[in-house]
């Protein structure tokens, strides 16, 4: 994500976020795209009328509340649209089930509206059939793991860097 940051011109919408499954309950459909499309605004220049229209719409109703779902699908599509857009979605899996139902099917409206939008997620295994039926023909689908040889080449290097002189040193792993 650094990397992806670092690399993109001022003209580029980037933002990411991580699901963790201690706060499982705070992050939900809304609050996911929320926090990408708040992202994405900060980094304008220029904030685009229709966002900043929706934005004032929405103060003034109900005490200023938060924008609905249905507005945030709207405002990533208007900045989707405008300009070259990246998002990072990491560990998806340890989103609830119902809303990651709910992420995947906004996102699908996304991607239908704003196809020069790239969306890059992870997840464990387990979720890999749902994202590709929910996202069906806007998804690239690449498995990722890892071998003995990368674990034993981890946890060497880990010991390597242990502080705490004292502590035993295990055998080497085969």
């Amino acid at each position: 994500m650094d990397r992806l940051c670092d690399q993109a011109r001022q003209d580029t919408a980037v933002s990411c976020f991580y699901f963790d499954f201690a706060a499982r309950k705070e992050q939900s459909a809304t609050s996911t795209l929320g926090s990408l499309v708040k992202q994405m605004v900060t980094g304008m220049e220029n904030i685009p009328e229709g966002i900043a229209r929706a934005f004032q719409q929405q103060k003034r109703t109900m005490g200023g509340r938060r924008p609905q779902l249905a507005n945030l699908v709207t405002m990533l599509k208007a900045i989707a649209s405008a300009r070259p857009t990246f998002m990072c979605i990491d560990a998806l899996d340890e989103c609830a089930g119902v809303e990651r139902f709910r992420l995947l099917d906004s996102l699908k409206e996304v991607l239908e509206r704003a196809p020069g939008i790239r969306i890059f997620v992870t997840g464990r295994p387990h979720i890999r059939t749902e994202i590709e039926s929910r996202l069906a023909g806007h998804v690239e689908s690449v498995c990722i793991s890892s071998t003995r040889a990368d674990i034993t080449r981890y946890l060497h290097v880990r010991l390597g860097h242990d502080q705490c002189s004292q502590r035993a040193r295990p055998a080497r792993l085969r």
